[in-house]
């Protein structure tokens, strides 16, 4: 099959909808497909280390969503000419923007299928842009009514399906999680890890992943690790990533009092080292109501790292309390006392709840998913081809 992954971010921007194209990419090419990357540029960088075609156009800086950049085809008459010699049999869009757009209607002019894959939820976004509920109501019918061009619509767990639907989206939505692959630890590369953030293997280890922006509940960490600080526990809270809301963070980390036990990483690109940090974090701390199913918690759960997160969210789903995870309410209270009990358990407790969500939260992308997924586009493709014929 000839593949074409259209999305907004890409490497060098790793948020979870970068990460599950990356992954689509690679593992779709590892089996003989012909597949194409379509994004912004970030860079002119070489690409010829991928075992795909990266065509990207033209972009500019979003400075209110770094790293995140936008752009238009219309302004790039390279992207143009070779989106011209591409000859795809599917279009696999990964959002409602500008390479979703350009996505659809490739689909149309070619008369092929083109799949739309639903992941974050626009409305809150616009919102957080517009600070306009109004706005932000149009633009989720906006995004309802792109879904509605898409031959076949998928939602990364139940309660994103509910959240699109909730837009006014009308069809059909299939379920379609994401995996995450097991990588093997790079134990010689953890003490360096360790040294580089200063990081006390005396002291119980709390870990967020992710874009630092309030929106992913950042409130919630700050505050109940400041709870916990108040009844006497010593821990280090480590946050890994970049985001607009970075120097808000430190103030009320130094409001709450745990300036000295706050290590911010800043945006972190290399696997090995996420990966150490997944390992020596006794708790993954991931509260955020926005995200729908993330990747970070799946990736924690592949080092044996159990994630804390709120009950009712779409995180949610795939924890069981007390068996491969921890639930917690949606207050500084409820997440510092979770954390509390987790922290005060026999260590033969700790690695016992981290093994079972190893065993039952990653879902390796080269397996039944992806025969799951490459069936339904040749079902698509085999339906547009009895139409033409």
């Amino acid at each position: 099959m000839k593949i074409g992954q259209f999305g907004e971010s890409f490497i060098p921007v790793f948020d979870g909808v970068g990460r599950v194209m990356k992954a689509y990419a690679e593992t779709m090419s590892a089996r003989g497909n012909e597949v194409y990357v379509i994004a912004p540029m970030y860079d002119a960088g070489y690409r010829g280390q991928y075992p795909y075609e990266i065509v990207d156009f033209i972009s500019f800086k979003m400075s209110h969503k770094l790293p995140y950049r936008i752009g238009l085809k219309t302004f790039d008459r390279h992207f143009v000419t070779r989106m011209k010699q591409v000859n795809l049999d599917i279009c696999h869009v990964h959002g409602p923007a500008f390479a979703g757009n350009i996505g659809i209607h490739y689909a149309k002019r070619k008369g092929i299928p083109v799949v739309g894959s639903f992941h974050t939820k626009f409305y809150d976004d616009i919102l957080e842009v517009t600070k306009m509920k109004s706005v932000a109501k149009v633009g989720a019918k906006m995004v309802a009514d792109f879904y509605s061009h898409c031959d076949e619509v998928w939602a990364v767990s139940e309660g994103t399906g509910e959240t699109l639907r909730e837009y006014g989206y009308k069809g059909k939505v299939v379920v379609m999680p994401n995996g995450t692959n097991k990588r093997v630890l790079n134990v010689e590369k953890v003490p360096e890890v360790r040294a580089k953030y200063g990081i006390n293997d005396d002291k119980p280890m709390i870990l967020f992943v992710g874009q630092i922006n309030w929106k992913k509940n950042l409130k919630r960490v700050v505050e109940s690790c400041g709870l916990l600080k108040q009844q006497g526990i010593d821990f280090q809270l480590v946050m890994a990533g970049q985001g607009p809301d970075e120097k808000g963070v430190r103030d009320l980390a130094q409001k709450c009092n745990i300036t000295q036990n706050l290590i911010m990483t800043g945006h972190l690109q290399d696997f090995e080292t996420l990966d150490c940090l997944y390992s020596m974090a006794d708790l993954f701390l991931f509260p955020s109501i926005y995200d729908n199913a993330p990747m970070v918690l799946r990736e924690a759960a592949a080092q044996r790292t159990p994630g804390l997160v709120v009950e009712g969210s779409c995180a949610a789903e795939v924890i069981q309390d007390g068996i491969n995870g921890v639930l917690g309410k949606d207050t500084n209270e409820s997440i510092c006392e979770k954390i509390k009990q987790f922290l005060a358990l026999p260590e033969s407790e700790k690695s016992k709840m981290g093994g079972v969500a190893y065993d039952t939260i990653p879902i390796p992308w080269d397996g039944p998913l992806m025969d799951t997924i490459l069936g339904r586009y040749q079902n698509l493709i085999d339906i547009y081809k009895s139409k033409r014929k």
